[in-house]
């Protein structure tokens, strides 16, 4: 993750990092960068057991910093020095001359993404290599993905956390106006990218914040702008569908957003208007689930499939998890469904029973397979995190608390057996989970 120079790696990056066992590196000098967030207190993360690779203990503690090289505040001679220790492979021809650029490349598809800051840091040629998006598109076509949660406890603030090294790291915070900062917000993570979707006085906004970057930005827009939509990205896609316009008025229109050509595309509207529904991406389809529509805004409980090669919808009945409706609650007062694809099933959770759920496609009928993390609190669903994450489902949430709470992520890899959650990480942070969005790349 890069701004202008900066990226985001471990401050415990001081010693040899394996990259796949093909190369490795050592970086002399790594400078803070002024403005930048503090490091992040040793007290403010809990480090939780684990079993992992042999690795330096740099990436077996759960802290998260933001750090930037090549800071403008060293002279030119010290830059000049910091290129030339980083190396004689400046080619950008061979990255690593001994080995030529396939080879290189084909060690670097395979490094940790974790790594790719310090790998940036070594020359230019590895820098335009990395923020230039190529060494992504290149792990893509090579069906290399890692999986990394990005979410927001605090206002504007947002955090991600790496589940397999069991790290944190913050993000720059947002800088909209306030009506942004109160408005019903939808998170999307596509491709390198992270969207926000908001409210600025009268027109919606999005803001992007780019992994390659390590920057926000605004000023994209929908064909139709809306709020309270369902979404799911695969790859470099996205779609969003539903939810409501400026207006208030609730739309059946979907959308396809392409985050490496950054464009939008309008697809064919949805045989029911509805929102705050949920989006996921099964078996290389499309489905809308649940959410609230019809003139009395009542609950819906069936869902939409969307057909990415005909460029149809289907309505299946009672595809939305069952939800006991409550005469003393709006339906608005209940979150969207929280729902999530691992390995092409679909995993519910019921946050009223704390229960996890499977969809039975056969039957068309949800079945109770396990219990959710004892700990993990929410109101009425909200602020609590249900998401995949690669092979496994992600619980992010925390139990309710006056003042300053923690944050939990628990795991779960259901092709293990029945639902047995392993804490990943804790740390203090608010216990409401505001937005939240995984990113593959």
């Amino acid at each position: 993750m890069l701004e202008d120079r900066s990226c985001l790696v471990s401050r415990d990056y001081r010693t040899e990092s394996n990259w796949a066992a093909c190369m490795s590196y050592r970086l002399d000098r790594i400078e803070v960068q002024h403005g930048k967030r503090p490091l992040e207190n040793d007290e403010e993360s809990e480090h939780v057991q684990c079993k992992l690779p042999k690795q330096s203990d740099a990436f077996n503690r759960v802290e998260g910093v933001a750090l930037s090289l090549g800071n403008s505040s060293a002279s030119p001679d010290e830059q000049a020095d910091n290129q030339r220790h980083a190396g004689d492979n400046s080619d950008s021809s061979s990255l690593i001359h001994a080995i030529g650029r396939d080879n290189s490349i084909s060690c670097l598809i395979r490094c940790s993404r974790s790594d790719y800051g310090a790998i940036a840091s070594l020359n230019s040629s590895f820098r335009s290599l990395i923020r230039n998006g190529e060494l992504y598109r290149l792990r893509r076509q090579n069906g290399v993905v890692e999986h990394w949660v990005y979410f927001s406890c605090q206002l504007l603030e947002w955090e991600a956390f790496d589940p397999t090294r069991r790290r944190w790291m913050h993000l720059p915070t947002m800088n909209p106006n306030e009506c942004f900062v109160f408005s019903d917000k939808e998170s999307l993570a596509v491709g390198t990218e992270l969207l926000v979707f908001g409210k600025e006085v009268l027109a919606h906004v999005i803001y992007r914040y780019s992994l390659l970057t390590n920057t926000w930005s605004s000023g994209m827009q929908m064909n139709a702008p809306r709020c309270l939509f369902g979404s799911a990205s695969l790859g470099e896609i996205a779609i969003l569908a539903g939810g409501c316009d400026s207006q208030g008025s609730i739309l059946s229109s979907a959308e396809l957003y392409n985050s490496e050509a950054g464009t939008w595309k309008t697809l064919p509207s949805m045989n029911k208007p509805r929102k705050m529904c949920s989006g996921v991406f099964m078996d290389r389809k499309f489905y809308v689930i649940g959410g609230i529509g019809g003139a009395e805004s009542k609950l819906l409980t069936c869902g939409e499939e969307y057909d990415l090669e005909t460029g149809t919808w289907t309505e299946i009945p009672n595809m939305s998890p069952v939800r006991t409706a409550r005469n003393d609650m709006p339906a608005t007062s209940e979150a969207p469904p929280l729902v999530a694809v691992v390995n092409n099933e679909l995993y519910a959770a019921d946050y009223a029973d704390m229960e996890v759920r499977k969809y039975d496609k056969q039957n068309k009928e949800w079945v109770t397979i396990g219990r959710l993390p004892e700990r993990a609190a929410s109101m009425n669903g909200w602020g609590l995190a249900f998401r995949a994450c690669g092979d496994r489902l992600i619980v992010i949430g925390g139990p309710r608390a006056i003042g300053e709470g923690y944050i939990e992520v628990n795991s779960w890899v259901p092709s293990e057996g029945p639902p047995q959650w392993n804490l990943l990480g804790r740390k203090r942070s608010g216990s409401f989970v505001y937005n939240c969005a995984v990113m593959g790349c």
